[in-house]
């Protein structure tokens, strides 16, 4: 038998060599290495339970805690050697712990399979992960939120359909993005629940057959809880799937707020100015700056549905329990992360460094916008909305007719649409009192935008803690 097949957990079955270009098409060593300080973490844990249950002397489980040791460290200082025979990070760590005590480090798998270790070793990692990720998002928040709070007294259009619509608060619009994050953050508190389950101790399929104390497994490696049923805690990859479909909808929200800016920070809008440090120029065009910050971040998030539609695809095809198809899993979940880690970054950094120009986005406004406040005129006056929307649509008709802007018909003309229109009309024509009226929790009024920073700011306090 060659050489690297003796360093295989699974070598003493087969006769021969593998084909090469199957062992490197079978290796996941190029990515799983990352989960490296996650896989000694779990291999920590596993022998002292191995040792509580005289699987392994005390001496020989003080040798392979000090050889994990020694492995920990060349990965931290970088001079850990992959070799040929290292198919996945578990087989490379035990080589190597083999090669640093001897035949102890042979009894580190007794009663453990790699199908619990590595589902193990992910969720450890995954865990790890999410708490990075939400300390991003939550800055990302914090930075939108303290923008909010000092921008409030900035009107600009609100759009929907890709029209103007009505006045809104410069800031009501970022706490909309904001308010989205918040349901990410969330989300990801309730996926964490699901992924601090422990899995170790389940074996291949059918569980330990050796007394492991997986108690104690569950308090030394810090899970919620422990895994009920082997078969499924080896097979299953839910809490992989959730976080690629949590990735996917994060940047989704992120990816809509990239669009927004992107069309206001165009000529034809003008409403913001990205910093230098989230755009580039053209190689061409010595006028353009791009907006190639936000357009990256609306891009990822395409790359990051991908990895989840993929994931799922090979989910559903599987039948119960370990197949090497799971492979697949690593590289998405690494993506995703690498890749929502980089996103909310920059996302952070734009949202930070944004100009805007108060004087562009108040030009932007105009009479068309209030023909809805020309119909609560007339609500007021006891006048149905309904047939008070009818009016001031007359209204807008006749405005069009003419070739003017709404506020400049005169009085007969807004008779001619409904006898209810007085001189007190002119009132309407005015996008501070618009935006006031919206005074309802939530709405754009100014109490109601500085209650949503002071609820977004205790929101905060929370979930930091």
């Amino acid at each position: 038998m060659a050489g690297s097949e003796l360093n295989k957990l699974w070598g003493g079955r087969f006769v021969g060599d593998i084909d090469p270009i199957m062992e490197k098409f079978n290796a996941s060593i190029g990515y799983d290495r990352r989960m490296w300080e996650a896989d000694i973490q779990g291999s920590k844990a596993y022998v002292k339970a191995l040792e509580k249950a005289n699987l392994v002397s005390t001496s020989e489980m003080e040798d392979i805690l000090r050889g994990l040791d020694s492995v920990s460290e060349e990965w931290s200082k970088g001079t850990f050697e992959i070799k040929p025979g290292d198919e996945d990070i578990h087989t490379a760590n035990e080589r190597r712990l083999k090669e640093l005590i001897g035949d102890a480090a042979g009894k580190l798998h007794t009663g453990r399979s790699r199908n619990d270790q590595v589902v193990t070793d992910m969720r450890l990692w995954m865990r790890n992960a999410i708490s990075v990720l939400k300390n991003d998002v939550l800055q990302l928040i914090r930075t939108m939120v303290e923008r909010a709070a000092v921008e409030i007294d900035v009107l600009f259009p609100g759009y929907t359909h890709m029209q103007r619509a009505q006045p809104i608060r410069w800031s009501h619009w970022i706490l909309s993005h904001a308010v989205a994050l918040t349901r990410d953050i969330e989300q990801l508190d309730e996926i964490r629940k699901r992924v601090n389950v422990l899995p170790l101790g389940s074996g291949a399929i059918a569980g330990n057959p050796f007394g492991i104390n997986r108690e104690f497994l569950r308090e030394e490696l810090c899970f919620d809880a422990i895994s009920i049923n082997s078969m499924d805690a080896t097979g299953q990859r839910d809490f992989v799937a959730e976080f690629l479909f949590w990735s996917s909808l994060c940047l989704s929200h992120l990816s809509k707020m990239a669009e927004d800016l992107i069309i206001y920070s165009t000529k034809e809008f003008s409403f913001v100015t990205l910093s230098d440090a989230y755009s580039t120029g053209s190689s061409l065009m010595p006028q353009k700056k791009n907006a190639d910050s936000l357009e990256l971040i609306r891009s990822k998030a395409g790359r990051v549905f991908g990895r989840c539609a993929g994931f799922l695809m090979t989910l559903k095809g599987l039948p119960s329990t370990y197949n090497k198809d799971l492979q697949e899993d690593k590289e998405a979940m690494f993506d995703c992360y690498d890749t929502v880690h980089a996103v909310v970054q920059v996302a952070t950094g734009v949202i930070s460094t944004l100009k805007i120009n108060p004087s562009a986005m108040q030009a932007a406004l105009s009479p068309d916008m209030l023909a809805t406040d020309l119909a609560y005129y007339l609500v007021r006056k006891g006048v149905p909305f309904r047939e008070a929307h009818g009016c001031s649509g007359k209204a807008v008709v006749l405005a069009e007719s003419k070739n003017v802007s709404l506020n400049q018909l005169t009085q007969q003309d807004l008779h001619s649409a409904s006898p209810l229109f007085d001189s007190d009309v002119s009132a309407v024509w005015d996008y501070t009192s618009s935006v006031e009226q919206y005074y309802a929790p939530g709405g754009t009024a100014k109490n109601s935008v500085t209650a949503q920073i002071q609820h977004l700011h205790s929101w905060l306090t929370k979930h930091q803690k």
